[in-house]
C-alpha cells in the first residue's frame, strides 16, 4: 500500500473535494488585485486586496457569496489550473501541476495552519484595502510571485560572511493597460478553490 500523502501520489483530477480544497496553503495572495498588460498578456501584481480578504486571517469574508460580490471571481478547478497563468510560485496547486513537492511550511506539511504567516509567505501586514488604494499602478510590487530558495529549511540561507540572503525583487514596470480583478478563499464547491482575477511594504 502506498503511504505517501495524497499530494505526492494522486494528480490533480484524482484528488477528493476535502483533498483538493486542502491544498490551499491560506496565503491571500490569489485575492490581490493583478494588472494586466494588453501588448504582451504579462501580469504585475498589487498589494491591493480584493475587498473580501480579510487582512488578518488571509481568508475570504463572504465565501458563500464571493461570485455575487466579485464579479471576476474564478472557480479555479484542475481542468483550468493549467491555464491560469499568474497563480504564484508558491501556489499549491500550481506545485502539485508542475510536478513538485509542497514547501515546509504549507500546513499539510507542518501541521500548523500559522506557519504559512510565520514563514511570511502569506499577505498578513502587506495589504492594503481595495476601497482606499486608489490607481492601481501606484502600487506594483515585486513580492509577491517569488519562489522561496529552499522547500525544506525554516532558516535564511546564508552567504559567506554569514549574512542573511533572499531572492532579489522583480523590478516593477510601466502603466499596465488592463485591470484583472481575480479573489481567493480556502473552502467551497467541490472541486472548486476561488481566485479574484499607499504605501508599499518592505519584504519581511
Amino acid at each position: 500500500m502506498d503511504e505517501r500523502p495524497f499530494w505526492k501520489r494522486k494528480r490533480l483530477d484524482e484528488m477528493t473535494p476535502a483533498e483538493w480544497e486542502s491544498l490551499c496553503d491560506g496565503c491571500g495572495k490569489c485575492c490581490l488585485m493583478k494588472l494586466e498588460y494588453e501588448d504582451s498578456g504579462e501580469i504585475d501584481w498589487t498589494n491591493v486586496a480584493c475587498q473580501l480578504l480579510d487582512h488578518r486571517t488571509c481568508r475570504c469574508k463572504s465565501y458563500a457569496l464571493r461570485q455575487v460580490l466579485v464579479e471576476d471571481c474564478v472557480s479555479l478547478t484542475p481542468d483550468n489550473v493549467g491555464e491560469i497563468t499568474w497563480l504564484p510560485a508558491t501556489c499549491g496547486y500550481r506545485l502539485i501541476r508542475e510536478g513538485r513537492d509542497l514547501y515546509w511550511w504549507h500546513p499539510l506539511v507542518s501541521g500548523d495552519p500559522d506557519t504559512v504567516h510565520a514563514a511570511g509567505i502569506s499577505v498578513r501586514g502587506r495589504v492594503i484595502a481595495e476601497g482606499a488604494a486608489g490607481e492601481l499602478e501606484d502600487h506594483i510590487v515585486g513580492w509577491v510571485d517569488r519562489r522561496p530558495r529552499r522547500s525544506r529549511s525554516r532558516q535564511e540561507t546564508t552567504n559567506a560572511e554569514g549574512k542573511a540572503r533572499r531572492p532579489a525583487q522583480a523590478s516593477d514596470r510601466s502603466i499596465p493597460d488592463q485591470a484583472l480583478c481575480l479573489a481567493g478563499s480556502t473552502a467551497g464547491k467541490e472541486g472548486e478553490h476561488d481566485v479574484p482575477g499607499n504605501r508599499n511594504q518592505p519584504d519581511p
